[in-house]
């Protein structure tokens, strides 16, 4: 499973790592098997084996456009968390 999540700011996709990490840990004490892109916080990726959690500035998440690469993949609608 893939989550795709969007801050302004560098800050913003800062706090939202944080914020995934946090809630997974305190949810289920699952801590990521890989941490990537947290240096400049444009687009980071957290692998959780299961699920990959892709966090992304918004200019760099309309660059890459991953909805477009996997638009074929079938979508798992989600209510909004508030931790």
């Amino acid at each position: 499973v893939f989550l795709l999540g969007t801050g302004n700011t560098a800050r913003q996709v800062r706090a939202l790592t944080e914020s995934v990490e946090e809630f997974l840990r305190e949810k289920g004490e699952r801590r990521p098997l890989r941490r990537e892109g947290t240096e400049d916080m444009r687009w980071v990726v957290l692998d959780y084996g299961d699920l990959v959690v892709h966090l992304f500035e918004q200019e760099t998440r309309a660059y890459y456009d991953l909805e477009r690469l996997w638009a074929d993949a079938p979508r798992i609608a989600m209510e909004s968390v508030t931790p």
